[in-house]
């Protein structure tokens, strides 16, 4: 592991790469969703060239489905943010390093049906889902073997004052995105981003998100650390704290600092809001995030809980409140909030009408 974290920190930052090439750390960089971004690095074993291969194709394919979309978007008159994945990639050092999987396409609430209804007639035959049948952040179809997310929320939040505080972090973040200049395999593009006080906040509460689930990895939080390396000066630090006090995520952000300064090698004055304090419950994290197998061993569909709807949000109800006690020896603080947060939001769901929570 010792290499393994060595060999992300030469490849983000320019340094000495340990040429090591075991078994054991090839598998960790593929679960960790670093393997392109160190093995062309490397002396590459056949293996190491088809998975750096396998990624340039798909690459190809997502930048033709972007290209497509965003297109039927601006035609259409709606305003679409460009985030995650690819909207990230170019703060790595070279953009086709880092993986793009799903196209992620924030349009805000008042804009997501309408968004949905352009992404039908932009792709008729794409695999098309029902967006009031679909998942309550997102709706989802595959066009060309190529996800695309448009999104109404951008992260999930539980608490009821969470949801609407943040609702308004990301109508400022919507209104002050920016246009940017993207360079995608051998294509540049104008696409939308979010500015990157709300970015930095965004990035991070989807890492925490799926690191509750246990479907985390390390190249989200590579993903963070570029970001703050490229942007940092650009960050309006009183409102973002502000920002993370209000959605009582600032013990879970210095967690995150805590990983970039201990396992990235980053400086303290290269991140925001580092507390030595919280350094032992970081290293925690880290060495939980690496040894974490579900993410990418887990069956890709879920087995249908048997019974009725009431039963169904019951099971995930209480699914919930078991990942707030695996999240409690990292963060006590948000632990404490989230079960509070899951109770009083989970016997609204279980009794309302939508599928959200079966």
């Amino acid at each position: 592991m010792r290499d393994f974290l060595k060999q992300v920190q030469a490849a983000l930052w320019n340094g000495p790469m340990p040429e090591t090439v075991d078994e054991e750390t090839l598998r960790l960089h593929m679960r960790q969703g670093t393997a392109t971004l160190v093995f062309p690095l490397l002396p590459m074993t056949p293996m190491m060239k088809m998975v750096c291969v396998q990624t340039m194709q798909e690459q190809v394919k997502v930048r033709y489905v972007l290209e497509r979309a965003w297109q039927a978007l601006e035609q259409a008159g709606i305003k679409a943010v460009l985030m995650k994945g690819v909207g990230l990639a170019m703060y790595w050092p070279e953009p086709s390093r880092r993986p793009w999987g799903d196209i992620d396409l924030y349009v805000g609430p008042e804009q997501y049906h309408p968004a949905c209804a352009v992404m039908r007639a932009a792709f008729p035959d794409a695999l098309k889902f029902d967006e009031e049948l679909d998942h309550y952040k997102h709706y989802n179809l595959i066009a060309d073997g190529v996800s695309i997310e448009v999104h109404r929320v951008s992260v999930s939040m539980t608490h009821p004052r969470d949801v609407r505080r943040y609702a308004k972090m990301e109508k400022t973040g919507m209104d002050s995105a920016r246009l940017q200049e993207i360079h995608l395999q051998d294509k540049t593009m104008q696409v939308r981003i979010f500015e990157p006080t709300f970015n930095a906040l965004m990035v991070m509460l989807h890492a925490w998100e799926h690191f509750m689930t246990q479907g985390a990895n390390l190249r989200q939080i590579c993903d963070l650390a570029l970001l703050l390396k490229h942007t940092k000066n650009e960050i309006d630090a009183p409102r973002f704290k502000r920002w993370l006090k209000a959605l009582r995520a600032l013990d879970v952000w210095q967690l995150y600092m805590g990983i970039l300064v201990h396992g990235l090698r980053m400086k303290a004055d290269e991140v925001l809001f580092y507390d030595e304090r919280v350094a032992p419950r970081a290293q925690k994290m880290l060495e939980a995030l690496l040894n974490n197998r579900s993410a990418q061993e887990r069956p890709q569909e879920k087995k249908p809980v048997p019974g009725n709807r009431f039963v169904r949000k019951w099971h995930t109800m209480q699914e919930r409140l078991r990942q707030t006690e695996q999240i409690a020896p990292f963060s006590p603080q948000y632990a404490r909030h989230q079960k509070m947060a899951v109770l009083l939001s989970g016997m609204r769901r279980v009794f309302a009408p939508d599928r959200r929570w079966e």
